[in-house]
């Protein structure tokens, strides 16, 4: 149960700015896990989570979201992708060869709220959307990074 429910903290701070205990115990209820705000916060220690400055949302230390790594994403798009190719929910990204496991580490760094989860092979990247819209709204994301807009 603990590793389900730390499993869970992880992903509800990865995905929404969640600033305070009560908050992230109201989430957390509503995926049926009941917590204490002691356990919480012992669960928050154990996982090394921080408060990120600005908005005091907890994160995963060193993965705060700037728009220093929104610009480093795309360079890594614009130099290293050559094309790709949405299929429903699902987006296929063709590289160089050797080139892929960098740029799905770069995607997997960005969070994109669109993106599931990331499966990068050597010249190829499966991208696992949140659903068809979601792989919509990246496919325009990627268009505009590489036209440089």
């Amino acid at each position: 149960m603990k590793s389900w429910r730390q499993s869970q903290i992880l992903d509800v701070v990865d995905h929404d700015a969640v600033a305070s205990q009560e908050d992230l115990r109201r989430r957390l209820s509503d995926r049926g896990i009941s917590a204490t705000q002691a356990t919480i916060s012992r669960d928050l220690k154990e996982l090394g989570l921080v408060k990120r400055a600005g908005d005091g949302a907890y994160a995963r230390p060193g993965t705060e979201r700037t728009h220093a790594g929104d610009d480093q994403l795309k360079r890594a798009v614009t130099s290293l992708m050559r094309t790709f190719e949405r299929v429903d929910a699902l987006l296929v990204i063709r590289t160089d060869r050797g080139q892929a496991q960098g740029l799905a580490e770069w995607i997997d760094r960005a969070q994109l709220p669109e993106v599931a989860g990331t499966i990068g092979g050597d010249d190829t990247i499966l991208l696992v959307c949140r659903g068809a819209t979601a792989a919509e709204t990246l496919e325009r994301r990627l268009t505009q990074m590489v036209k440089g807009s």
